[in-house]
């Protein structure tokens, strides 16, 4: 039987990159930006969070738009716009319109996951989850890598604006390859008739009972639909912490030249990129091998993930640059490791899969309300303190409250009343 596959695991993976790309890019030109326009610490916040202002606002509806009209159409215009609003930030002429681009981008990349969840649960058999999960997470950590270099290249080299028309060339030319190739398992020709009827035949038996979609009120009155959003928003506001100000951190604080911190901003995203999908391959084959059901145990990964991404908190307690850049990639690595293995959770606990679009939007707009307030509280605690300490901090105690949530508020299905389902050893993953 073929992995072909795995290919559309890939083109999900460089989806999340270049929306990551388009994200950092004024991460990296951050710096001159605020020097050509004289910003203070709490403006550059501002622009930091303006896209999850209207990404936030936009995820649920995204997830509704999904589950209805599908993954192609959604993600096809998202990516049309997204990469088009990138663009115009490169020719922007002052705060006012740096703030608007960015809010046309955030609005457009609500439709990355909700669609990526749907192709996922489309195509990935249970058994595989976690590592497609992570594949698709882990572009958030693989795309500030690889933007922090080509882009701290080009911004260096060729001005600020460049960076912002190099980020949204690249969402295009993926956006021609989603439109020609993307199909559905049941009619996509790349793969063989053998690895169609698995991947359909895991996928069914995979199903719970309740498979009609379900509404938004349902999903929102299940204790562990709150529970996941929670805990992904206490993950998602150190990675944004990390994503927004850890260029600038490295310019302001250790003195580094663009092109050195984009540098060293990367080594932390690819080490984090690489374990992650080295510890949630080990995860699933680990599940796999016990049989019955593991969402317990995934339970229990995602917790340790949180608590080893809390290391955090140690660094305002170290000055050596490499031991905060090795502190960093250990918590980056658990942010990822722990994300990922919390959206593969919530798939889990989801009763029915018609309603991934929807349970994945409520998901990721919970990690966002948390996440749209990172940039702008470390704005303002730069600004107050003259000093990143604290916000270390603070992305550290969320981690913990994080763990601690998932240990004890997700034992229960997402969705209905039904009586639980029974126990299908291909769908546990934990």
């Amino acid at each position: 039987m073929g992995k072909r596959r795995y290919l559309l695991y890939i083109g999900i993976f460089l989806l999340v990159v270049f929306n990551y790309v388009d994200r950092v890019a004024l991460s990296v030109a951050a710096p001159a930006i605020a020097a050509e326009y004289n910003l203070s610490p709490v403006q550059v916040g501002y622009l930091f969070s303006a896209y999850l202002w209207t990404y936030v606002v936009c995820l649920i509806p995204c997830g509704f738009l999904t589950d209805r009209y599908g993954a192609k159409v959604v993600n096809g215009v998202g990516v049309l716009v997204w990469s088009g609003a990138t663009i115009l930030t490169g020719l922007a002429s002052g705060f006012v319109s740096l703030l608007g681009s960015r809010m046309l981008m955030g609005a457009a990349e609500a439709s990355t996951y909700p669609a990526g969840g749907r192709v996922l649960r489309d195509w990935a058999p249970r058994s595989e989850f976690g590592l497609a999960a992570t594949m698709l997470n882990s572009g958030g950590y693989a795309g500030p890598a690889f933007g922090t270099l080509l882009l701290g290249w080009v911004v260096s080299v060729h001005g600020w604006r460049w960076g912002f028309y190099t980020a949204g060339l690249l969402g295009l030319v993926w956006l021609v390859g989603w439109l020609v190739w993307y199909r559905g398992p049941e009619t996509a020709t790349f793969v063989g008739e053998d690895e169609r009827a698995f991947i359909l035949q895991a996928r069914d038996s995979g199903a719970k009972s309740g498979g009609s979609a379900e509404g938004f009120g349902v999903l929102l009155r299940s204790r562990s639909m709150i529970a996941v959003a929670v805990t992904q928003g206490c993950a998602v506001y150190t990675q944004i912490v990390f994503l927004t100000w850890l260029p600038s951190y490295l310019a302001n604080v250790k003195h580094m030249s663009i092109v050195k911190s984009g540098l060293f901003t990367a080594f932390p995203y690819f080490a984090a990129t690489v374990l992650a999908w080295v510890l949630a391959h080990l995860s699933d084959r680990a599940l796999a091998a016990e049989g019955g059901s593991s969402t317990g145990r995934r339970r229990r990964i995602v917790v340790v993930s949180m608590l080893s991404a809390a290391v955090i908190l140690a660094a305002p307690f170290v000055d050596s640059t490499p031991m905060i850049l090795g502190l960093i990639t250990i918590s980056l690595t658990g942010l990822a490791t722990g994300i990922s293995l919390n959206i593969a959770l919530a798939a889990d606990l989801l009763r029915s899969p018609a309603s991934a679009g929807k349970a994945m939007a409520i998901q990721i707009t919970g990690g966002n309300m948390f996440g749209l307030i990172a940039p702008i509280a470390t704005g303002y605690i730069i600004a107050a303190t003259g000093s990143y300490d604290l916000a270390f901090v603070a992305g550290g105690v969320l981690l913990v409250t994080g763990a601690v949530i998932t240990l004890t508020l997700t034992h229960a299905p997402i969705g209905g009343d039904l009586p639980a389902p029974a126990v299908v050893p291909a769908l546990r993953r934990a």
